[in-house]
């Protein structure tokens, strides 16, 4: 017979699950009983906000939902953090906890782990939160669970088993549902393909929700002769396109392009702050005529439009082509001044950096770069191009969670194990989660991690400096990074931020070994 711990796992592999981030305890025991013959990878993470994390990464690279197994209380409260970043991002991953047993909930008798009440904590961060109370409710649970985390809006759920039912007999499991995709709304099409074919002077607006669909992206943007403003979740799909524009639009330039259209056509993004007005104004960009599609209606609601379709950008892109005779938008030209506009913008600094990611990206072609919130993670999302669709993401914009970049790289490699990763993180970030560098030397992931070694919080000091405030805990000492490599099993090498050109070669050296390296950029923060 089998136990709900061991049909849970089934049931996840029936699902399609390959690969899990947990970390075993007494409260989830029975959910490891069946993972051995399951077929299902277990990665341990040396933290459950590290669990989280490395499922965010898998989720991203792989397009599937990522699961974490966590035990109850610490385990539960030490993932929300990466629930919180995955919510943001739209980015699914399931976590799946114990919690004490049934007749011990909501008592208060001190029992380890215990919480007031768990799920109803995390339903203040997931987008749903579900206790299995009995055997029979397992299968349906699970269901519900995977409809949400591949619904219109993505993000965590929360899944919870309590001691007791983990190890009740669990009756057999019907076939898991298929859910029919929702078709667009025709009429609505119809009026959104005969408003931008009245369009002279069209702009669009791209987030995370085009990364699937690049090569439908770029045929529509060349028939309709716009300028394509990407942000930073959907950087890459057009590389070195004419039409591309890979820069913030809360850079004054872009915001002048915006502004300056006809008609703005936002396609799978949510319009966020740290995209739109990264500089806290108050305010983004006036949008003329504005047009939205997103597969999640709640987000469509949140900003006035002319004309709105919830519907995947991939299923309704190739009809809006095919109704588009050949336009004239000058669409080149006004890509080409605003490019160069806002590269100017940036200013020597941030160029300067966004150049060492140019020489990453020259060094190891299609990588996938995963970054947290450092300096040249803020160059690069106010203006770097990868050469691949997906291939920049990073904890900068959105929830802005320190500790990110290093679990959230192991979760890409193993999604993605014949692609090379490039992992950047400042020494304060780096701080949050050193110990998961240690899961790619177990797991043998050919994980780049850049340490980018300015010697403190330096974004956090120059903002108290700007506000006249006198700095204090912004300089939290980092350690000996090249002891830590070597207590790490780590190769490792170290290059001034100064040397793009060395760094380069840096990177190619390590990326021929196809074992995990530390390389450190020594980018000391002078006031």
């Amino acid at each position: 017979m089998t136990t709900v711990g061991e049909a849970l796992i089934q049931r996840l592999a029936a699902h399609g699950v390959r690969c899990v981030f947990g970390i075993p305890g007494v409260h989830t025991i029975e959910l490891y009983r069946a993972l051995s013959r399951s077929g299902i990878r277990h990665i341990t993470p040396r933290h459950e906000q590290g669990a989280g994390f490395m499922a965010d990464g898998y989720a991203r690279v792989s397009g599937k939902p990522g699961v974490a197994l966590v035990i109850t209380g610490p385990g539960v409260t030490n993932t929300i953090t990466a629930m919180g970043q995955a919510r943001a991002d739209s980015v699914p991953i399931l976590v799946i906890s114990g919690v004490n047993a049934r007749y011990h909930l909501g008592k208060g008798l001190g029992y380890l782990h215990e919480l007031p009440d768990q799920s109803g904590l995390l339903k203040k961060v997931a987008l749903h939160s579900e206790t299995v109370m009995t055997a029979d409710e397992l299968a349906p649970a699970l269901d519900r669970a995977f409809k949400v985390l591949t619904g219109p809006r993505k993000g965590p759920v929360h899944l919870e088993v309590p001691l007791d039912v983990a190890a009740f007999l669990a009756p057999p499991a019907h076939d898991i549902p298929v859910v029919p995709p929702h078709a667009p709304d025709p009429q609505i099409l119809r009026a959104i393909a005969e408003r931008i074919a009245r369009a002279r002077n069209a702009v669009i607006l791209v987030g995370g929700g085009t990364r699937h669909c690049a090569a439908e992206l770029r045929c529509f943007a060349e028939k309709l002769d716009a300028p394509v403003v990407q942000t930073v979740n959907a950087r890459g799909g057009l590389w070195q396109h004419p039409l591309s524009v890979p820069a913030s639009p809360s850079l004054q330039a872009v915001r002048a392009l915006i502004e300056a259209a006809d008609l703005v056509l936002a396609l799978g993004t949510e319009l966020g702050q740290t995209d739109y007005d990264m500089y806290g104004t108050g305010k983004i960009a006036k949008m003329t005529h504005l047009i939205r599609i997103d597969t999640c209606p709640e987000q469509l609601k949140r900003h006035a439009t002319d004309l709105s379709l919830a519907a995947d950008v991939k299923d309704v892109l190739p009809s809006l082509t095919a109704s588009l005779g050949p336009m004239d938008g000058k669409g080149e030209a006004r890509a080409t001044a605003t490019r160069q506009a806002a590269w100017e913008e940036i200013g020597p600094e941030m160029r300067a950096m966004v150049g060492f990611l140019d020489a990453a990206r020259v060094a190891v072609p299609q990588a996938l770069i995963v970054g947290d919130s450092t300096q040249p993670i803020y160059a690069g999302n106010l203006y770097f191009e990868p050469d691949t669709p997906g291939a920049w993401f990073n904890a900068a914009t959105g929830f802005g969670a320190l500790g990110y970049a290093l679990p959230a790289a192991v979760g890409a490699a193993l999604a993605a194990p014949n692609t090379p990763v490039i992992c950047i993180s400042g020494d304060g970030g780096a701080q949050f989660s050193l110990a998961e560098m240690l899961v790619a030397v177990q797991e043998s992931l050919p994980i780049l991690f850049v340490i980018w070694n300015s010697n403190g919080y330096q974004e956090i000091d120059s903002s108290m400096r700007a506000a006249k405030v006198p700095v204090v805990g912004c300089d939290p000492e980092p350690p000996d990074f090249e002891s830590l490599a070597k207590a790490f099993r780590l190769s490792f090498k170290r290059c001034p931020a100064s040397d793009p050109k060395t760094f380069a070669r840096l990177l190619q050296d390590a990326a021929k070994t196809k074992r995990p390296a530390l390389i450190e950029i020594e980018a000391p923060y002078c006031p």
